[in-house]
């Protein structure tokens, strides 16, 4: 019996980057194709071939036209999936900057597959052993202890959970709290949100900490934990980028379809010049197309 490759949309991403090199390098992939039939949504007047236009682009126009191509690639690869037509979605890196100029209000692609969806999200990095979800994403640090409230990390918890059973087939999840201060706190000596908040958190929803940010992503590299729950963006992203660069994959936990990314950004500055590597953007297509087909 022939197998059935999944159809996935791949956006181009921002067009003054590095996504649509690197979405061409993808259609010439023949691990890719054998795995997958891409749709490319983007707009037209990229060096790659779109399947649906979202617009055009030539360049040297403003930063502000980019964004708005780059959101609304997103917007119809969404529409594309709800109704059937692709199984999952991967996204060539966009600029958060520019996405704000062409008038999408959403910080980041996560937030906009939420709005869109109407779901609630997570942020999963995965690479290998380690998988690192992030409970607050793109807010200021100053920010974060008023937005870190129990039900937010309770939310990450069940997603996480949800999304290793159902996306990663691992039947009982074992997720660690990384903790939000030095230390653990240490007793409260250097901030008591660990022992307030993070530790109920984790016996409500039977995960285990928090434990120390310069241990937890050690452990659970090491195999003693499924995935970590990151009080903030970057003490998790740090990780896992320092940890695997080039070889993870951003997961978006919640939506009726799987969605990945590539774990870095649009590299303007290399852009065109034929030299960024693909590995992940290409892990991540292949990752989708293992969720899409399962």
């Amino acid at each position: 019996m022939t197998r059935r490759r999944p159809r996935l949309a791949v956006t181009v991403g921002d067009p003054r980057g590095i996504g649509p090199e690197l979405v061409q390098r993808l259609l010439a992939d023949d691990a890719i194709t054998d795995a997958c039939d891409l749709l490319v949504v983007g707009p037209r007047g990229t060096e790659v071939d779109v399947h649906e236009a979202v617009g055009s682009w030539r360049p040297g126009e403003s930063v502000a036209h980019a964004g708005r191509l780059a959101g609304d690639a997103v917007i119809r690869a969404v529409e594309l999936a709800q109704a059937g037509a692709v199984r999952g979605i991967v996204t060539a890196p966009l600029d958060k900057h520019a996405l704000l100029l062409g008038g999408h209000e959403a910080p980041g692609h996560t937030e906009l597959l939420a709005d869109l969806t109407g779901r609630q999200t997570a942020m999963m990095l995965a690479a290998g052993p380690l998988r690192v979800v992030l409970a607050t994403t793109h807010i200021p640090l100053r920010d974060v202890p008023g937005a870190l409230t129990a039900e937010r990390l309770a939310q990450a918890v069940t997603l996480t959970r949800e999304g290793l059973r159902h996306w990663f087939g691992i039947a009982e999840p074992r997720i660690a709290l990384c903790a939000l201060n030095p230390h653990a706190g240490d007793g409260g000596r250097f901030g008591t949100e660990d022992d307030t908040l993070l530790a109920p958190v984790a016996r409500a929803t039977g995960a285990s900490g928090p434990f120390p940010a310069d241990t937890v992503f050690v452990r659970a590299r090491r195999g003693e934990f499924d995935a970590v729950i990151a009080p903030y963006h970057d003490v998790g992203m740090t990780a896992i980028k320092v940890a695997s660069f080039g070889e993870g994959v951003n997961v978006t936990l919640g939506l009726p379809f799987p969605r990945t990314s590539p774990d870095h950004g649009t590299a303007l500055d290399i852009a065109g010049r034929g030299i960024a590597d693909p590995s992940s953007m290409r892990a991540a297509t292949l990752l989708c197309a293992r969720f899409a087909a399962h």
